[in-house]
């Protein structure tokens, strides 16, 4: 039944999506060229808070937890496991008070309405992974903006998606790189549960009456600690999280 519900109902939702994003681009071009990365920022986080209300026109629900009392005027790593395109627009919203900026894949810099816009202009991290190179310049880049700015990343240490909500391992290049230039950054995991469910059946049908859930989990303070371990012990806390 499900299923047939989104057959029905996937149109208004992909239409609501995409309508934001083609409304947003003029609006951000406007605010960043007019009025600086502050107005710029206040329209990317209404964009995202358009975006995931789209799915709210399929009968899904979207709970955002955070009983952590994370510290304000601190860069912030969040990691976070990765489980469809949608993890995205409830991290941007939801923690837009910490400035958090992603690592993305430069392909992604071009031809997506007001996407392609904000990862060209917004201060995350455009990699070529088939740069190495490149790739570590540019994450060099970030952390000296989250130290300079006081800014925070989203990391998904997986690499890729998970395809049916099981966690794969983390890996630790870029969190390690970004510690290296921005020590003093708070690590913070984040749990995000069942966003794969919505692309179950793939981008059509969405899926429809599903509940997600994304928690902020409880700080780890990197201190000496190596790398491996901190990311391990995120790791960790996540997969306990949606045991």
């Amino acid at each position: 039944m499900k299923k047939f519900l989104g057959y029905i109902l996937s149109p208004l939702a992909i239409a609501a999506f995409f309508l934001a994003l083609l409304i947003f681009h003029p609006i951000q071009w406007v605010c960043f060229r007019l009025f600086g990365y502050t107005a710029h920022k206040r329209a990317v986080d209404l964009l995202n808070l358009c975006l995931l209300s789209s799915v709210y026109l399929l009968g899904n629900t979207v709970t955002f937890i955070n009983k952590q009392n994370l510290p304000a005027g601190r860069p912030i790593i969040f990691l976070a496991n990765h489980q469809s395109l949608f993890d995205i627009p409830p991290l941007i919203w939801y923690l837009r008070q910490y400035h958090a900026k992603f690592i993305s894949k430069v392909e992604l810099t071009k031809g997506i309405p007001s996407i392609s816009y904000n990862l060209k202009h917004g201060g995350g991290a455009n990699i070529d992974r088939k740069d190495s190179r490149q790739s570590i310049t540019e994450i060099v880049k970030l952390a000296i903006r989250m130290k300079e700015n006081k800014w925070s990343a989203v990391i998904f240490p997986e690499g890729t998606r998970s395809k049916n909500g099981e966690v794969k391992s983390f890996q630790v290049g870029g969190i390690a790189t970004i510690l290296k230039k921005c020590p003093d950054a708070l690590l913070v995991p984040i749990a995000i549960k069942d966003s794969w469910k919505l692309i179950r059946y793939g981008l059509y049908p969405l899926n429809t009456f599903t509940s997600m859930t994304w928690e902020v989990l409880s700080p780890i303070e990197p201190g000496k600690t190596p790398v491996e371990d901190l990311v391990l012990d995120a790791e960790n806390k996540i997969k306990a999280a949606l045991a």
